[in-house]
């Protein structure tokens, strides 16, 4: 998963402003940090994603396949 991937990906699930503060605000259990800062060390994107997933009850059916373009 690309960062605009994750991006996207935030956008569709949580709706911007709400993705923004999530990142910025929620400690996710899995790194011990939020995700903004997670990604700024380098793990990446899709194991930020899948965290954030799992932190916020995500359904599992929604964790694959985000961030991708709807098929044409």
């Amino acid at each position: 998963m690309r960062l605009s991937e994750f991006r996207q990906a935030l956008k569709d699930e949580f709706g911007e402003g709400y993705g923004r503060v999530l990142t910025r605000d929620l400690i996710l259990t899995a790194f011990g940090r939020t995700a903004d800062q997670a990604l700024a060390g380098g793990v990446p994107a899709r194991d930020v994603w899948l965290a954030l997933c799992a932190e916020t009850d995500v359904p599992r059916s929604r964790w694959y396949g985000a961030g991708l373009p709807a098929p044409r």
